[in-house]
């Protein structure tokens, strides 16, 4: 069951008819406005008997109206465990506390907040939370959305135990290790004039390049982190940075996107609605919602962002401001 709370949906009403000549309401913009809380999280149906420890705080679903896009806090008690399972759908995960081991890819992988990951539909994996570690916590993000647990179709399997992958040494992972390339480290970006600097020697300076690059503008720095380079087929995740004054207009997209807040509080315009938005919240907006942020704040801001299904190569904004000019300008032509 989903529980939401600081809910802020707009969803369109339906018709029941079905005659085929009846035209059907059009579906209005969906977005959501909710908030992380681990005493809202639950033991998830279909890991009941196949993990201990595990409770799961469902963030961005079908029950807000997401069609492709599937969000969740999980947490794993010390001691706990999850069976080695596969999934029907792409899962991308991001650490946010704690030091949980990800069996993924025949490995054994500690990880640590900052760490993200890429588990491929079909990909075996596990994982485990040592006795007396801290509490572990991720985000989780996951397309399609998971298939509900009234229907009458499964989307996770569970593979039971696996003594060779059991009998790996747990080890970090050295990013930047080809033999590592479904999992990467990034906390954030620091402001952009320290960011884009360029201070040491050009002449044996750490190698970095686009699969590194930090994309700034109008005082937004974006680092990508699971993408089509990454090797994801279906997501993207990303980490987002405002300084004070950065803004991003209001805008629509070709796909759903979802945020999780993590620093800092920021002013967002949400299909005409104002939501003054904090760390620890969550917001969606889906298909067509028009949305921006505005830093008025004066400190920086942070949040994970989430694409699905990933972008087109082309026409992934569609900026309001930019088509109402383009508007008024045939009125003025027309008058002439």
């Amino acid at each position: 069951m989903l529980i939401l709370v600081a809910v802020a949906s707009v969803f369109a009403g339906a018709s029941s008819g079905t005659h085929p000549n009846r035209e059907e309401p059009p579906l209005s913009p969906v977005h959501h406005v909710g908030r992380m809380d681990p005493s809202l999280a639950t033991v998830p149906a279909e890991f009941a008997a196949h993990a201990s420890g595990l409770t799961r705080q469902p963030l961005v679903g079908r029950a807000i109206g997401a069609v492709h896009t599937e969000v969740s806090i999980a947490h794993l008690a010390t001691g706990g465990w999850v069976d080695r399972h596969v999934h029907a759908f792409e899962l991308a995960i991001y650490v946010l506390a704690g030091s949980p081991v990800l069996s993924l890819d025949r490995r054994r992988l500690r990880l640590a907040a900052g760490d993200y990951a890429l588990v491929p539909m079909g990909m075996p994996h596990a994982w485990s939370n040592d006795e007396g570690a801290d509490d572990a916590r991720w985000l989780a993000v996951s397309t399609p959305t998971r298939v509900g647990d009234d229907e009458d179709r499964r989307d996770t399997f569970f593979l039971g135990d696996d003594a060779e992958t059991a009998a790996i040494a747990v080890e970090t992972p050295a990013f930047g290790d080809p033999r590592h390339r479904l999992v990467g480290h990034y906390e954030g970006t620091p402001p952009q004039a320290e960011a884009l600097a360029v201070l040491d020697p050009a002449v044996g300076r750490r190698p970095a390049g686009m699969d590194t690059a930090i994309i700034a503008y109008s005082g937004i720095s974006v680092r990508m982190m699971v993408d089509r380079v990454f090797g994801s087929e279906l997501l993207t995740m990303f980490t987002v940075d405002y300084e004070p004054n950065g803004a991003a207009q209001v805008h629509d997209h070709p796909y759903e996107e979802a945020y999780v807040f993590l620093e800092g509080e920021i002013d967002a315009v949400l299909d005409g609605e104002s939501h003054r938005i904090r760390a620890g919240d969550v917001v969606f907006a889906g298909v067509g919602s028009a949305h921006g942020f505005f830093n008025t704040s004066p400190g920086r801001v942070r949040w994970i962002e989430t694409q699905a299904p990933q972008p087109p190569m082309r026409h992934s904004y569609r900026w309001v401001d930019v088509w109402k000019q383009f508007e008024a300008g045939l009125a003025g032509e027309t008058r002439r």
